[in-house]
């Protein structure tokens, strides 16, 4: 926007001779490596410009080789940047479908000896069903609003859930009762994770906090305040930063769990995130919202890529460590995706239970048990799904249909 003058008129497009005499004005120990890396710079602003270069042929660039401290200029092939190839992953298919919940299934978690798994739903209780057989165990009433979240602790014989009445409830298994109460919130709980190492549990509310518990003494360590709409989902890890918010404000936000102070937020999400989930081994997050699914790089919060396709509201997300990442939506969907190189190799919609509408169909959470052979589901349907993968699938019969033109990294 500012006018040129004959003072600060700048060429455009530098000429080469114009390069090189720069470069003879340097030192002469830097001047021959300098005037090659200029030259290099000038051929990639012809090239990206599209006007094809004189002094070297289109496709080549001059690269810096350096040997024994003799620099060499060596002329290689530069190739278009392409999309790796992704991993096969055998397709998943269904087969148990589970009832006995009079409501929306609305959360469920398997326990850390993968003998059962324990399923909260719109109905007000939790049940507690054989892994192996899908048979029912036990039911827990006392939660009097649908139960939003539950989870197994592994260091303790302890179960935690939460509702939309508020409540927060620690169950003791070997009495099957509850033994404490968490009060602090003033709206529905819409989730809940227990941290990897320390005895602490976190939780979040549509009244936009997140809350840290002690788990012994039932004390609110901290109320992580920052979100301005409802908190949706909440996740722990060992490492710095500790817990991760995923909000109807959009955001997401990586939280200190020391000083109870947000770390990050990141604000690349354009609708709600109602989904987090952390990979079991890379030290990277992906979130859920209906415009993207996005991947993330922990310790900062660094973008790595969007996974796109999955247009709908996204309620769940998981992954295994063979790095499939799987994604349940609000209208019934669900997508199957390579961690990696974000490819979409499966998708799955599920008929609903004879009886339901098909408007019911919606998956409000999924988990992998922990040999992470099985997929459960939790659906709008009132029943658990249980997909396995499919022992019969090779690589031949289900190759990857995949087009690298196609497959593009999109900006966030």
């Amino acid at each position: 926007g500012v006018a040129l003058t004959a003072d600060t008129k700048v060429q455009r497009m530098p000429s080469e001779s114009a390069a090189q005499s720069l470069a003879v004005a340097l030192p002469p120990s830097q001047s021959r490596l300098d005037a090659n890396r200029t030259a290099a710079g000038v051929g990639d602003i012809y090239r990206h410009a599209g006007i094809s270069e004189r002094s070297q042929p289109p496709g080549m660039t001059v690269a810096m080789v350096e040997a024994g401290g003799n620099k060499n200029s060596a002329l290689m092939a530069k190739k278009a940047p392409t999309m790796p190839k992704p991993q096969w992953h055998p397709p998943w298919k269904l087969y148990r479908v589970i009832s006995g919940h009079l409501g929306w299934v609305r959360c469920i978690a398997v326990e850390p000896g993968n003998q059962w798994f324990v399923t909260g739903s719109a109905d007000r209780t939790i049940k507690i069903w054989d892994l192996a057989s899908g048979k029912l165990k036990l039911s827990l009433t006392g939660h009097i609003s649908t139960v939003r979240g539950v989870i197994v602790s592994a260091r303790s014989p302890y179960l935690f859930s939460c509702g939309e009445d508020k409540q927060v409830k620690c169950w003791d298994l070997e009495y099957n009762k509850v033994i404490r109460h968490y009060h602090g919130h003033l709206s529905a709980v819409y989730g809940l994770d227990l941290h990897p190492t320390i005895d602490v549990l976190v939780t979040c509310s549509r009244d936009s906090t997140a809350r840290i518990w002690d788990v012994r003494t039932k004390a609110s360590v901290h109320t992580l305040s920052g979100h301005t709409n409802a908190v949706a989902t909440v996740k722990c890890q060992a490492a710095e930063p500790q817990i991760i918010t995923g909000s109807h404000d959009t955001t997401i936000r990586l939280w200190d769990l020391v000083a109870g102070k947000t770390r990050v937020t990141l604000t690349n999400h354009k609708k709600s995130v109602r989904a987090v989930v952390l990979h079991p081994r890379h030290y990277t997050f992906a979130s859920g919202s209906p415009d993207n699914i996005k991947q993330w790089k922990f310790p900062d919060g660094n973008f790595i890529q969007n996974l796109s396709g999955h247009n709908a509201i996204i309620n769940t997300l998981a992954v295994n460590s063979d790095g499939v990442l799987v994604s349940g939506a609000d209208n019934g969907t669900m997508h199957l995706w390579d961690w990696r190189t974000g490819y979409n190799f499966q998708r799955v919609h599920a008929a609903v239970q004879p009886g339901s509408l098909d408007s019911e169909s919606g998956i409000f959470a999924c988990v992998f048990d922990q040999s992470e052979s099985r997929l459960l589901t939790a659906e709008a349907d009132k029943t658990i799904k249980v997909y396995k993968e499919d022992d019969t699938a090779t690589e031949e019969t289900h190759p990857v249909s995949w087009k690298p033109e196609i497959i593009k990294r999109k900006r966030f």
